[in-house]
């Protein structure tokens, strides 16, 4: 049996009313190149930004008809907001809720308003990056700690790793085993040490090749952001992908972000790459948050001693130079790699530890930088 091909998949969207409803979604030029892998079909409709939660619909049917079709085991289909598909209008600025405390006492995020063109996601109150101008400087291990931290400070916390092509959750968390469904659409997301957790590593195998183009990485991130039940959450912690290519700008772009975490080691070729990721943020008006200088210093496990092996305070420095708090220095120690590795994360593992205490005053000037930080409207996402 052959599988299914784009063609089939463009005729059966002709079956779909755009908003319109005169003519059909494909006619309007509304439905992205489409991309089959598997028997999966990944694609997205492009749809003016300030009608994009009115259109919900529209993509729910998409999904619906192309699931229908004989020979296709799912679909992803995401709404991408375009502002030539618009009107131009210019977004609506809310003022900033205060943080506060539930009834029980706890401590509650400011709830993030749904910016322009950009869907906020029930039961989460504020979703934070973290990332990182360029690999290897330990980001998806911060994010691990970083989201343990804002747990021991007593915040509901949940993390999606965004890192489609390089997913870390499932080792630097020690999950396995595939998320269950509810009624055959919403994901449970996966839990250990208190953390709600999404990765692609939990719905491919560890060592499949992941050659998705574009539009595909985005649908598959837009289902493990808005299709899992995350519930009530204060933060959402996004381990973003490295680099600042196009699928970190997209991920930018898409998610509500009410904020993002540089990591950075105090190299000077590692500032430079963290320069642009604080450019990439800036671009798409995401509020830095501020920096961590990880891998920091040395400290040697026999003595205690501590060496400043990659130089030392050029995160501090840069964070100054441009105006952005500097979040705090993580040393670099064989417990953080190993416990990583291993799957125990320090935080969880040895809280009262110094390090765990470290990544602890992060989490709580992250969390300072929430409840104080003025709403932005986000801009139109362009795709040139």
């Amino acid at each position: 049996m052959t599988g299914v091909t784009k063609e089939q998949v463009l005729e059966t969207l002709k079956t779909v009313r755009g908003p319109d409803l005169e003519h059909d979604i494909v006619e309007l030029g509304m439905v992205s190149d489409v991309f089959i892998s598997d028997g999966k079909v990944y694609f997205s409709i492009t749809v003016p930004a300030e009608s994009a939660k009115e259109l919900e619909p529209l993509r729910l049917a998409a999904e619906r008809v192309i699931k229908e079709m004989p020979g296709v085991k799912g679909a992803l289909v995401a709404l991408t907001a375009d502002k030539r598909a618009g009107s131009g209008a210019a977004p609506v600025s809310r003022p900033q809720p205060q943080a506060g405390h539930d009834h029980h006492g706890h401590a509650h995020a400011p709830q993030q308003q749904p910016r322009a063109g950009k869907l906020g996601v029930p039961g989460i109150n504020a979703i934070i990056a973290v990332a990182s101008g360029k690999g290897g400087v330990g980001k998806s291990t911060t994010a691990v700690n970083l989201s343990l931290g804002l747990q021991a400070n007593g915040l509901r916390v949940g993390i999606l790793d965004a890192d489609i092509y390089g997913p870390s959750m499932p080792r630097l968390l020690k999950i396995s085993g595939r998320p269950t469904q509810i009624d055959g659409r919403i994901i449970n997301p996966m839990e250990n040490y208190g953390l709600k957790v999404m990765s692609m590593g939990f719905l491919v195998d560890e060592d499949t090749a992941m050659i998705w183009r574009g539009p595909m990485v985005q649908s598959a991130l837009m289902q493990m952001l808005r299709e899992v039940a995350w519930g009530e959450l204060d933060v959402l912690v996004v381990d973003m992908p490295p680099g600042t290519g196009d699928a970190q700008l997209t991920m930018a772009q898409q998610v509500p972000l009410a904020g993002a975490v540089i990591v950075s080691t105090p190299q000077d070729l590692a500032l430079v790459d963290a320069r642009k990721g604080l450019n990439m943020f800036k671009k798409v008006e995401v509020p830095v948050l501020g920096i961590v200088e990880n891998m920091s210093y040395f400290i040697a496990p026999d003595t205690g001693t501590r060496y400043d092996i990659f130089g030392h305070g050029g995160a501090r420095k840069e964070a100054e130079r441009i105006g952005v708090p500097f979040l705090g220095e993580v040393p670099l120690t064989i417990n953080i790699r190993e416990t990583s590795d291993a799957g125990t994360p320090l935080v969880a593992t040895e809280p009262n530890g110094i390090v765990a205490g470290i990544y602890r005053e992060i989490a709580a000037k992250v969390w300072q930088q929430l409840g104080g930080q003025p709403q932005r409207a986000a801009p139109a996402i362009v795709f040139e």
